[in-house]
């Protein structure tokens, strides 16, 4: 790959699926800084774009991402610069999580460590059915602390601590049974797939997702009583929106809703 080459690439089509390729392919897209830095302008682009309703992360090459650059991580051995490392990690991992919009992870070929981190970060996830993921650190006497947080949060606790404490691969079928990814396609399916899931999405009134989204993070870490009153104050705002208001007309007249 030319240096000139952008470590993330940017597409936006007139449907408003954005969708961004990792493109370190020669390092199987692992998350080296620059990667992380390109990762998060482009994640950051999407959020202020309100015409962007569903993204899609994808990758170049043999692999979807490798986990974290372990030769660039090697050079530097210090606290204070493994420390800055999974904060910036962290944050980008974070605004995935925080962006109004849906965000789809397209897998292929080995997902693993922070590579598989970002899988079970993303809201939604397609894998080929060749894909396999792992959280591996613990082979390296590195125990995969931050991608046990986003992966604790998608698996069963026990299929999840088996993960991080053997290191072993697990197969995409498997991956989708575990509640990791929530598809899984034949490869030459992956793309159409992907599409199709992302299409459906797209057509679906933004502010409602926006809300759902953000309401669907903050439930799930409060207890059940926190969680249904602030489920409540959003189900009403969002009655209040002109989407829904039509939305509902529309099934009452039944009609198709006209959301232009």
């Amino acid at each position: 790959m030319s240096t000139l080459e952008p470590l993330v690439v940017y597409e936006a089509d007139s449907r408003g699926i954005v969708t961004l390729t990792l493109n370190r392919p020669q390092a199987f897209n692992s998350l080296s800084e620059a990667m992380l830095d390109a990762l998060q302008a482009a994640l950051d682009r999407v959020a202020a774009d309100e015409t962007a309703r569903v993204v899609v992360i994808a990758a170049e090459g043999k692999a979807f991402c490798a986990g974290h650059d372990l030769k660039e991580m090697r050079a530097e051995p210090s606290l204070g610069y493994y420390e800055q490392l999974f904060a910036q990690c962290a944050r980008m991992m974070l605004t995935i999580q925080q962006l109004p919009q849906p965000v789809i992870a397209r897998v292929h070929g080995i997902a693993t460590a922070a590579g598989c981190q970002l899988v079970a970060t993303c809201d939604l996830a397609v894998a080929a059915r060749e894909a396999r993921f792992a959280v591996s650190g613990v082979n390296l006497g590195l125990f995969c602390a931050t991608p046990s947080v986003a992966l604790s949060r998608n698996l069963g606790r026990k299929a999840a601590f088996e993960m991080l404490v053997t290191g072993d691969f697990i197969s995409a079928e498997q991956a989708r049974e575990r509640g990791l990814v929530n598809r899984v396609v034949d490869a030459a399916q992956l793309d159409a797939e992907v599409d199709a899931l992302a299409t459906r999405i797209a057509a679906k009134p933004r502010v409602a997702l926006a809300l759902g989204k953000a309401l669907f993070y903050r439930q799930l870490e409060a207890g059940i009583e926190t969680a249904y009153d602030d489920a409540g104050r959003t189900m009403a705002c969002n009655m209040m929106d002109g989407a829904a208001l039509e939305g509902v007309q529309a099934f009452i007249e039944k009609r198709p809703p006209d959301w232009r």
